[in-house]
């Protein structure tokens, strides 16, 4: 069993259980990355040229990533990590806290280096309905994973453990986060800010094997403990992700009063409601809002597994083999490519 209370022979490496996960964990050590290496100055001059709407899209962001990647960093460590037993998981999760952990100090970098009202900024998240409604949400289960011990052993441990890792995981990371994505990359295909978004870049093919991470954790959960596979759970897990949608959607109004160059509130929600439906089908669930994406440029190839609804059906394909071909492997990620 992958999640459990971890017991002394849960503490080798050999044989290896999950090769997906041991995979991930040596694709995310071939991707480190640290964000001076990056030359944030570079981008000054068109900071100097933009809008106060464009500015004000780009400190939304900052002002709600820069918290955010600490609240990830937290249910990883109190929420996920101790209620896993496998070592090759607990591996990855290290490099994952590790690269969250970077990414704040890479938010960090940027509001040092763009002439921002800091304070503010950081205030930012404490102010906003919007924003505070997105954190209320997600602290609503950090509570759970932080402050309750789940007994992972019976059923509604496990179900309180899997209804975290949804609100956290893939909703907050890849959800909420590929929207922000999103709206970070637009600039670059304008020809602004390009440094920065090559910073978003590579926290983006970071998130993506953390949500690639996630939804196998879900599969695999799933797969050992089908006492858990019922219509009931499935629709709760659902209106998770709904009720997480709706918070972004008010959050890109906000972040959008006005609207920016090819970019305003109903483009980002019409992706974030393209996202969900893929989050869903990735999670075997159905589509909610059959949403066509309105930023073609941007992939979201995150697929994991054979696609099987697992709440209708048993997935006969799947293996758990410590000596795993190549084929086997999870595949790379492919992340903010245009599209042709």
């Amino acid at each position: 069993m992958l999640i459990g209370k971890a017991q002394p022979e849960d503490m080798v490496l050999h044989p290896i259980r999950y090769p997906w996960a041991y995979d991930l964990y040596n694709q995310a050590v071939r991707n480190t990355w640290f964000p001076h290496e990056i030359a944030l100055k570079e981008d000054l001059d068109d900071w100097a040229k933009m809008t106060e709407d464009e500015r004000h899209a780009v400190k939304f962001l900052m002002a709600f990533f820069n918290p955010a990647e600490l609240i990830v960093n937290r249910s990883i460590a109190l929420g996920m990590y101790p209620y896993i037993k496998a070592p090759e998981a607990h591996l990855y999760l290290a490099k994952v806290m590790w690269e969250e952990a970077n990414h704040c100090v890479a938010f960090e970098y940027v509001l040092e280096t763009f002439p921002l009202d800091r304070a503010k900024v950081f205030s930012t998240h404490l102010e906003t309905p919007s924003m505070k409604a997105k954190e209320e949400y997600v602290f609503k289960y950090l509570r759970r994973m932080t402050e309750t011990i789940l007994d992972i052993e019976t059923v509604e441990g496990k179900k309180d453990f899997v209804r975290n890792l949804v609100a956290t995981n893939i909703v907050m990371e890849g959800i909420w986060f590929y929207s922000g994505f999103m709206v970070a990359l637009s600039f670059r295909q304008r020809n602004q800010l390009r440094n920065f978004g090559s910073m978003i870049t590579w926290v983006l093919r970071d998130e993506s094997l953390h949500l690639k991470f996630g939804i196998n954790l879900v599969h695999t959960a799933l797969e050992e403990n089908p006492e858990l596979l019922t219509p009931e759970f499935a629709n709760e897990i659902r209106d998770i992700i709904i009720e997480g949608v709706e918070r972004e959607t008010a959050y890109n109004k906000d972040l959008f009063p006005r609207g920016i160059l090819g970019l305003n509130a109903d483009y980002v929600n019409q992706y974030v409601q393209y996202v969900t439906d893929r989050r869903l089908e990735e999670l075997g669930l159905p589509k909610h809002y059959n949403a066509k994406n309105p930023a073609k440029w941007m992939s979201t190839a995150t697929d994991v597994f054979e696609l099987v609804n697992f709440f209708e059906a048993q997935n006969t394909s799947y293996e758990v083999d410590g000596h795993a071909s190549s084929s086997t492997k999870a595949k790379p990620v492919e992340v903010a490519k245009e599209a042709e």
